[in-house]
């Protein structure tokens, strides 16, 4: 077990630990304790842990104390398996980088087009995350040049193998130096995940964080048995019945998260959905509105269940229990982090659901039975109805984004002036992408922030803005 420790005693840089203290982290994650100091001393580990653990800072911290940043040749590469997670890994690199003056970071990914990943490859780059395909393709194809890479991290490697990317891994993995430093980081450690390791990773330290019943005790576990009653109704009733600020609700199919999103949008809910039929652009915005508080409820698949970190998310429900206990770890890790409380419904027909039994036996924890009988006499109708209140924020889409050189500052500078006349409580979460930007507005002052934004400047510039999701 872990020893109490902080942040100071980890042998950080002192521009690290500054940052550290800076966003606030003042006591380090267990999975942070035993990472950061052995691969800071260069060893290759195995890292397993739960969902929501740390594990992003646990070898992000390290990943940049090893960054040279005068050396502008890509010296780390980050894998992970999919686009959601990598924007996230992303942000949180920059993040935690913010005092590596002239620190590039990279992300090089599918469904968006090669070229302009290749023209920032050529232009050089320290540290490049991405998934599979796009980081095979450019390596193959000579636009990425791996020679100077120093240190690569496998993000939720299980994950990577459930998609079927076990072939492309390695044949990335042959293209690397081969005295290099390999992290592999996975919140379960099945038998292929074991040999992967022996493969790539010659004497990996295995760490491994069990799961403790305070760990769980963040996240409220329950379930809703539905009976012979209609199952979208359950969900309306789950939904009021938490007064969630947002929510995120799992289904196991594509179709269920269009039939659902349709019925809740028609009763006038602030809802959205989220899954692999979305276009790469439509999936950052509807996850950028989600956010920023402008959608209350999103239906998503499973593709949303790693990668997606929300601040404040109050709620998962599992409209589907999934049929493997790990996926429904990873659920609703979602919620319950940082210290806070969340819940989590799950919603089956009868209070003995195999699937669910699985999962109590899996986490050890035993699922709640949620009352609802007072929810018996409420209709679909009624329900709706109540649930019928509107996001306080709404979004702003502005056609400048990092290789703009445009910053968070220079956006709330620009609506706050005088010439744009906004009060600071008007403006929310504001979130910075290669080439766009979204920021939440208050419904009051959506029309003039628009207004404003598309005849004023933005660092001396003309930027189209947007009011999306309308």
């Amino acid at each position: 077990m872990a020893v109490q420790t902080s942040f100071e005693e980890l042998q950080l840089s002192p521009a690290l630990t500054a940052v550290v203290q800076d966003l606030g982290y003042t006591q380090p994650t267990p999975i942070q304790i035993e990472a950061i100091p052995a691969l800071l001393a260069g060893r290759n580990i195995i890292g397993q842990s739960q969902t929501g653990s740390g594990k992003t800072a646990a070898f992000a911290l390290p990943v940049l104390q090893g960054i040279e940043v005068e050396q502008c040749e890509l010296q780390a590469l980050v894998i992970c398996p999919t686009r959601e997670l990598t924007a996230q890994v992303g942000r949180e690199m920059r993040k935690l980088g913010r005092k590596h003056r002239g620190l590039q970071v990279l992300e090089l990914v599918g469904g968006q087009l090669s070229r302009p990943q290749r023209d920032s490859l050529e232009r050089g780059a320290h540290i490049a995350i991405g998934t599979p395909g796009r980081l095979l393709d450019l390596l193959e194809r000579g636009f990425m040049k791996p020679e100077s890479i120093k240190t690569v991290v496998l993000d939720e490697a299980d994950r990577m193998l459930d998609m079927g990317f076990d072939d492309d891994v390695h044949k990335i993995i042959s293209y690397l130096p081969e005295n290099r430093q390999t992290a592999l980081f996975s919140a379960t450690f099945p038998r292929e995940i074991e040999a992967m390791s022996r493969e790539i990773q010659p004497d990996a330290q295995r760490i491994t964080i069990e799961t403790s019943d305070k760990d769980l005790a963040d996240i409220r576990e329950l379930k809703l048995c539905y009976g012979s009653d209609d199952k979208i109704l359950a969900l309306c009733w789950a939904l009021q019945s938490q007064s969630a600020e947002s929510a995120l609700v799992f289904c196991n199919q594509k179709t269920t998260v269009r039939e659902i999103t349709e019925e809740l949008s028609r009763g006038g809910i602030s809802v959205d959905r989220f899954d692999g039929d979305l276009e790469q652009f439509n999936r950052d915005q509807v996850l950028a509105r989600f956010r920023n508080h402008s959608v209350r409820v999103l239906i998503a698949t499973d593709v949303a269940g790693r990668g997606l970190d929300v601040e404040g998310l109050d709620l998962v429900i599992n409209y589907d229990v999934p049929e493997q206990a790990e996926t429904y770890v990873h659920r609703i890790g979602r919620t319950g982090r940082a210290g806070a409380t969340g819940v989590a419904i799950s919603i089956v027909r009868d209070e003995t659901d195999r699937d669910l039994e699985d999962i109590e036996e899996f986490t050890g924890q035993t699922i709640a039975i949620l009352d609802h009988s007072t929810s018996k006499s409420s209709t679909l109708a009624e329900l709706l109805k109540q649930l019928a209140e509107g996001p306080k924020m709404e979004t702003i889409l502005i056609s400048g984004g990092r290789k703009d050189k445009v910053r968070k500052g220079d956006i709330l500078g620009a609506l706050t002036s005088d010439a744009g006349g906004l009060d600071g409580k008007d403006i929310g979460k504001i979130e910075i992408q290669e080439k766009l930007s979204y920021v939440a507005v208050s419904q009051a002052a959506i029309l003039d922030a628009v207004s404003y934004l598309n005849v004023g400047r933005i660092k001396g510039k003309r930027f189209r803005a947007t009011h999306v999701g309308r």
